[in-house]
């Protein structure tokens, strides 16, 4: 059987921790940061879990993870 090729853009944008939940960081944090807040800005630098919704499409994405 061939292996699963892992989606590369998706290995560089998620993280999987010992439990086996999978970290993302949040986006909106690029550009255009003048009109945004001090606190949203702050609040954007943490990293968050993926919901339960999108965990099995992501984790589709990273069979070896």
């Amino acid at each position: 059987m061939p292996k699963i090729k892992t989606h590369r853009g998706a290995a560089k944008r998620f993280k999987v921790t010992g439990t086996g939940k999978i970290k993302r960081w949040s986006g909106y944090k690029s550009h255009l940061l003048t009109g945004k807040s001090a606190k949203r800005t702050r609040r954007l630098r943490k990293a968050s879990l993926v919901s339960d919704a999108e965990y099995t499409h992501v984790k589709r994405l990273l069979p070896y993870k």
